[in-house]
């Protein structure tokens, strides 16, 4: 089983890969990281999401436009700035 360490260098790699134009659902990430069980790793992967939305290196969105990460409800997206 992935370490939990390899969520933020998991979202980073892909959100780069896919440029500032294009976004990745973290169920991509969590099943990428823990296939056979990645959704009780979702709320992790969304709290390491929110950490680098914080600290400026992601941009999370829903919709396509960026949200208050206070106050998420639904799906989001995880785009690279």
């Amino acid at each position: 089983m992935q370490r939990q360490t390899d969520i933020l260098p998991a979202i980073l790699s892909i959100a780069a890969q896919r440029g500032p134009e294009k976004s990745t659902c973290p169920s991509e990430i969590a099943r990428m990281l823990f296939p056979d069980d990645w959704r009780k790793h979702m709320k992790n992967v969304v709290d390491v999401a929110i950490d680098l939305h914080n600290q400026g290196k992601v941009v999370i969105t829903q919709k396509g436009i960026p949200v208050d990460v206070n106050h998420i409800k639904g799906p989001i997206r995880i785009k690279i700035i």
